[in-house]
């Protein structure tokens, strides 16, 4: 895949089954995420990731944080199966760093571009990929169970396997007359 193709058809692929990505693979996909544009090289993202039982482990971290917020039986149950849907998740954090010139908005920001690269890295192998948030990307427990301090937040949870149908391409978009001349 070349990379206009790369960029201008990437869609997400929500259903994703083993294998997941090889070690080699999720090497690159690292390499990809450390190119992200970052002020002041302060690299400030970071990756947890689970694959295998670890798996099971982000299933805890997600039933403790619905059930910390009073989710019933069903909920409990849901939480428990959503690490499940990829054979590889990618918890991908702002490890934020204090620093007077670059501020938390920006930080945030070179981790969105880490954790698209990510995707775009694993796309461009072949893999399957869906970025989801939801509440439990905003939930600070799942924050501290995943390592993070308050002052960090979740960018998103990225799923990663191969794609069990062909990946659905969506329509392209017209951004119409959104570039001005200022």
């Amino acid at each position: 895949m070349n990379a206009i193709e790369l960029l201008t058809t990437r869609s997400s692929m929500p259903r994703l089954v083993a294998p997941g990505p090889t070690v080699e693979q999720f090497a690159l996909m690292q390499q990809a995420a450390a190119r992200a544009p970052d002020h002041m090289e302060l690299m400030p993202y970071r990756f947890v990731t689970f694959a295998e039982a670890g798996l099971t482990r982000l299933a805890e971290i997600f039933v403790a944080a619905a059930r910390a917020r009073g989710d019933d039986a069903l909920q409990l149950e849901r939480a428990a199966q959503l690490p499940l849907r990829a054979p590889m998740v990618i918890a991908c954090l702002m490890d934020y760093q204090a620093h007077d010139k670059v501020p938390r908005d920006e930080q945030f920001a070179s981790a969105a571009c880490a954790t698209l690269l990510l995707q775009q890295a694993a796309f461009a192998q072949g893999l399957g990929a869906i970025w989801r948030t939801g509440w439990f990307a905003e939930d600070a427990g799942v924050l501290a169970a995943l390592g993070g301090k308050p002052d960090d937040a979740i960018v998103g949870f990225l799923y990663v396997g191969t794609p069990l149908v062909p990946t659905p391409i969506k329509p392209s978009k017209a951004i119409g007359n959104k570039f001005t001349d200022g």
